[in-house]
């Protein structure tokens, strides 16, 4: 026994406070527009996938298969690890998610800056193409790399344990195996 299961136990509960956090405000975020004819304007559409994304990575089912170990502190390490995987890996891919909503929504605001009220028209398209523009830079921005590099250093900054945490292969690894 390495007597770091209680750093372990303690590092799980943070990940998995961080995903329900995460996932609150994902849920909360809109997925309609107030106006119909926006629906399938860029914005909106990576809103309603932002959407679908969190509650796939919610629901997915978790991998919960450990090798059995004789020792009973050795079996709860073995446990400790995968929970940390599989909350660390939704809590990543939920991040990504949160990151692409944020942007989503700047489009939403910049958008209604251009509109003022008013519907898209010959005077304002190149200001909404963009804004669209200005979306799809954002989110070609919000890399895995990116990603799990913010999180590592927030974790760091926090004071959290961090020397198990799994690296950023196995994450990809665990999300592209509950892909669809």
């Amino acid at each position: 026994m390495d007597g770091l299961n209680d750093y372990r136990r303690v590092r799980v509960a943070d990940v998995l406070s961080d995903f329900r956090a995460l996932q609150h405000h994902i849920a909360a975020a809109p997925t309609e527009p107030p106006n119909i004819e926006d629906y399938y304007t860029e914005g909106w559409a990576a809103l309603r996938q932002c959407a679908i994304d969190g509650h796939h990575i919610l629901e997915c089912a978790a991998d919960t298969s450990v090798p059995e170990e004789e020792d009973e502190a050795e079996q709860e390490k073995a446990e400790l690890k995968q929970i940390l995987l599989d909350s660390y890996a939704r809590r990543h891919e939920a991040q990504k998610i949160y990151l692409r909503q944020t942007a989503a929504q700047s489009w939403i605001v910049n958008r209604e800056a251009v509109l003022q009220g008013g519907r898209p028209h010959q005077g304002n398209l190149s200001l909404l193409a963009a804004c669209d523009q200005q979306l799809r830079a954002e989110l070609s921005t919000i890399t895995d790399e990116i990603v799990y590099d913010e999180l590592l250093l927030s974790d760091q900054a926090m004071g959290r344990w961090t020397a198990e945490d799994p690296s950023l292969r196995r994450v990809q690894r665990w999300l592209r195996a509950r892909r669809r």
